[in-house]
């Protein structure tokens, strides 16, 4: 019987993340970005002044970087270690292309998620902030579709307490100590009828606690901690992964030529070029929708709490998450991996990183293993801070606003994030696979019929600013 259950979600895993979703996501992402005149390239270096530069005077409550941080929290993951290694041995180095490709159309994507929370998003009394795509949907598109709301809501609230906030995350940092402290299990305890290591358990009594300070506190705890471990890990990681660049710089050419070449089939033998091309572009695409989370609907929850009065800036500023995640971070995890070689070594997962980031530091193997190490833990950390605020906020809606169901919620997170070490999480991974894929359809619906208000809103402010300048 169980056998058949985890059969079963795996077919509807492939059938829901499969070429339909892939291909419906994208087209949002080309169409926005041919109606918005190629915003993300025109408009870039202003949102990356935005990202910085917090708005004076606006309603929220979080800064605009805090809502960014907040969401970058949830994006920037072990995907841009992990996932970015799996997309590069399924499908070659040709995949990097394909998810770079897929990141520039997510970015208009995104700056329509951003807009939209904070156009449809609404505030009461006491200040408190609430939207994302259930409030664009029922605002937006009218009450008539509040079923479609719920339904994005319902499977947001899952995603957050069952998948990839908790148990996948915190296993992952878990199993990140055990392999660097203890990789040959010498020490030993038996919990639940298993054996574990002590450093499982060490991690997860941390990693609890510091879950539980933080997700407390709420939303403006979570963008406190966020906006001060965000940067700095993405910095670190980002340094640790150009000094790679740096001192194989001769190889840097060749990479990018593989890359290019690997993305169009020119590397396959006659008659499997086609083959090859295919296999590339789904896993670049997929791994690349996957990290940035662009046109999923979590990132507008987090920009709906920005301190702001103007719904294109903070689109501009939500554009700029996915240029983070993806553009730069995983950019740099795959030029190290293909520049070392270690995506065709038979390894797999984190160890293809691992191994590119210590054949490419001129250290002792110790040194690169102790960075990736610490990267891992940090970046699954706020992905655990980011979720549990996404949560949050879909049950706040789903239930009409009752908070004690909420802090309900809350300690349910908590819990769950405590037990994920020692759970099997290879059926839970593709639970949230199949909750993230159906959380995605509402949201791309909303976005086709509310792209004429986006336009509009984009046009307008444009001009707003032209004609200030004359």
């Amino acid at each position: 019987m169980l056998t058949q259950l985890n059969n079963f979600i795996i077919w509807l895993d492939d059938v829901v993340w499969g070429i339909p979703l892939i291909v419906l996501i994208l087209s949002v992402g080309i169409y926005l970005t041919v109606r918005l005149g190629l915003l993300q390239i025109r408009h870039l270096p202003r949102a990356l002044k935005y990202m910085v530069k917090n708005e004076e005077g606006g309603s929220g409550e979080v800064t605009s970087f805090g809502a960014l941080c907040t969401a970058l929290s949830a994006t920037i993951g072990t995907g841009n270690i992990v996932g970015v290694a799996t997309a590069l041995c399924a499908g070659g180095p040709g995949a990097l292309f394909w998810m770079i490709l897929a990141a520039f159309f997510g970015m208009a994507t995104k700056y329509a998620e951003g807009l939209l929370a904070i156009k449809y998003r609404t505030i009461d009394e006491k200040g408190h902030v609430l939207g994302g795509p259930f409030y664009y949907i029922e605002n937006g598109m009218g009450r008539k579709w509040r079923p479609l709301a719920k339904i994005f809501a319902f499977f947001g609230a899952g995603v957050g307490l069952f998948g990839i906030g908790t148990f996948t995350q915190v296993n992952g940092i878990s199993g990140a100590v055990k392999n660097f402290f203890d990789p040959n299990n010498a020490h030993m305890i038996s919990l639940f009828g298993k054996d574990y290591s002590y450093m499982v358990l060490v991690a997860s009594v941390i990693i609890t606690v510091c879950v539980a300070a933080v997700v407390l506190g709420g939303i403006k705890r979570i963008a406190a901690v966020s906006q001060v471990v965000v940067p700095f890990m993405a910095v670190a990681y980002v340094l640790a992964a150009l000094s790679i660049i740096i001192f194989n710089i001769q190889e840097v050419p060749a990479a990018i030529a593989l890359v290019v070449k690997s993305a169009f089939g020119v590397k396959a033998m006659a008659g499997g070029a086609l083959g090859t091309m295919l296999a590339a572009m789904q896993s670049g695409i997929a791994r690349g929708i996957f990290s940035n989370e662009a046109g999923l609907g979590s990132a507008p929850i987090a920009a709906a709490a920005a301190q702001t009065k103007e719904p294109v800036r903070q689109g501009l500023v939500s554009m700029t998450g996915t240029f983070i995640d993806t553009i730069v971070i995983c950019t740099m995890t795959g030029l190290s991996i293909v520049i070392s070689g270690t995506w065709n070594v038979g390894l797999e997962g984190v160890e293809v990183t691992t191994k590119a980031f210590q054949m490419g530091m001129p250290f002792p193997p110790v040194v690169p293993s102790f960075i990736l190490m610490l990267c891992l833990v940090f970046f699954a950390f706020t992905t655990i801070l980011g979720w549990n605020y996404y949560g949050e906020r879909c049950l706040e809606y789903l239930t009409n606003g009752r908070m004690k169901i909420v802090m309900g919620y809350r300690y349910l997170y908590i819990l769950a994030v405590f037990i994920g070490p020692f759970m099997t999480v290879e059926a839970v991974w593709k639970i949230a696979d199949i909750f993230n894929a159906l959380m995605a359809l509402p949201n791309l619906i909303a976005l086709a019929a509310l792209s004429p208000v986006v336009i509009a809103e984009t046009k307008a402010y444009f001009n707003k600013l032209k004609s200030d300048k004359e």
